[in-house]
């Protein structure tokens, strides 16, 4: 089945679906440092590098191009929408990222979409912007007579064998027909546990980085020997890996650093710490999960994300095993393209959960001989 990726960052979201063997025919992504590294690990891949308004048009997108079209738009201006009419909402200029979204959603008319996005995106205005945009997707007038029927779903990435507290909110499109949407997540996981035994199983710090060798200072490293269930299942046949790399932090950093113990954070230092973040200069615990992997993991003021031993923050193939990168995904650009890159990623896992989601609907499709994919 063929998915088209919008708003594709580094590609944790087609990842999923690579790894469950759909096919990415385009992918969206404005920033071009990022959309390298997407480019890179997947040179066969057509990336469109631009602003999405400049390339939403039939030029680049027509009727039947894809099964499926992914995506998370960001949402800077949904908690500003309230309880505006649709049209109103739909084309509210702070609102053109998810604009273009639904614009290339109903002209695709894909058999499923699936948008990802924040938590928070369901209690924003009391839950109405969120009413707003399932009304949207499920409106034939608007969709030009294609109706969608909308799902939605918050996966927590413990639940899935992800070691960190991150939580993401997927809206789910299935194009004219209805289905049982929870019987079809216990027949997904199921199929999960079918190929993958350990996937769901709980997943520590330990589990996913304590093999990890010293850093170098060019982040290649020697291809360490997996030694947990999850370093397995992420592991590359590969000689070396890369990006695992350190940040230089201060003399001053250091010192702090050298004063946590596991588990606690800046309140340990007898000094005025700035920072508007409560983890700052927060240790991770090897028996425990770490907190949500943001843009800055390499700042020790950024959250909990101090090494559980060595005085020094994550490197990012630490991160990246945090985040459920396999080892042999390699990220490009400098520091802070990089932390970006996978500080904003989907986790791998959650995308091929929902690619095998949408393996349980074509396979049930076809027992039954309807006409939903």
């Amino acid at each position: 089945m063929k998915v088209i990726d919008l708003f594709s960052g580094c590609g944790g979201l087609s990842l999923g679906f690579i790894q469950n063997g759909f096919k990415i025919v385009k992918a969206v992504e404005f920033d071009s440092s990022i959309a390298n590294t997407y480019k890179k690990n997947h040179p066969e891949i057509e990336i469109l590098v631009d602003d999405i308004r400049n390339i939403d048009n039939c030029n680049n997108f027509n009727k039947g191009d894809a099964d499926i079209v992914i995506g998370g738009p960001p949402c800077q201006g949904f908690s500003m929408a309230g309880a505006r009419i649709r049209d109103g909402f739909i084309d509210d200029d702070r609102n053109y990222l998810f604009k273009h979204f639904f614009n290339i959603v109903r002209t695709v008319k894909p058999k499923i979409f699936i948008m990802e996005n924040v938590k928070g995106l369901m209690t924003m205005q009391g839950g109405k912007t969120f009413d707003e945009i399932c009304n949207i997707f499920s409106d034939e007038n608007l969709m030009n007579g294609t109706k969608y029927h909308i799902y939605h779903k918050v996966l927590k990435a413990v639940d899935l064998g992800i070691p960190q507290k991150r939580e993401r909110l997927f809206i789910i499109g299935i194009r004219d027909t209805s289905i049982e949407f929870e019987l079809k997540l216990k027949g997904t996981t199921q199929r999960i546990i079918n190929k993958h035994p350990t996937f769901f199983d709980p997943v520590t710090v330990y589990d996913a980085i304590c093999n990890m060798p010293t850093v170098t200072n060019n982040g290649d490293v020697a291809n360490p020997v997996p030694v947990s269930a999850y370093q397995k299942y992420l592991a590359t046949r590969e000689a070396t890996l890369s990006n695992h790399i350190k940040t230089n932090h201060s003399k001053v950093a250091v010192e702090r650093m050298q004063k946590i113990a596991n588990g606690d954070n800046f309140t340990s230092l007898d000094e005025d710490i700035k920072s508007v973040h409560s983890g700052s200069y927060g240790r991770l615990r090897w028996d425990d999960v770490a907190p949500t992997i943001t843009t800055r993991f390499d700042t020790p003021t950024g959250g909990r994300f101090i090494h559980p031993v060595e005085h020094r923050t994550l490197t990012p193939r630490e991160a990246a095993r945090i985040q459920s990168f396999p080892d042999d995904f390699i990220f490009y650009g400098n520091k802070t393209s990089v932390c970006k890159q996978i500080g904003n990623a989907v986790p791998p896992k959650m995308s091929y959960f929902w690619a095998n989601f949408v393996e349980t609907l074509v396979t049930d499709a076809d027992k039954i001989s309807t006409k939903l994919i």
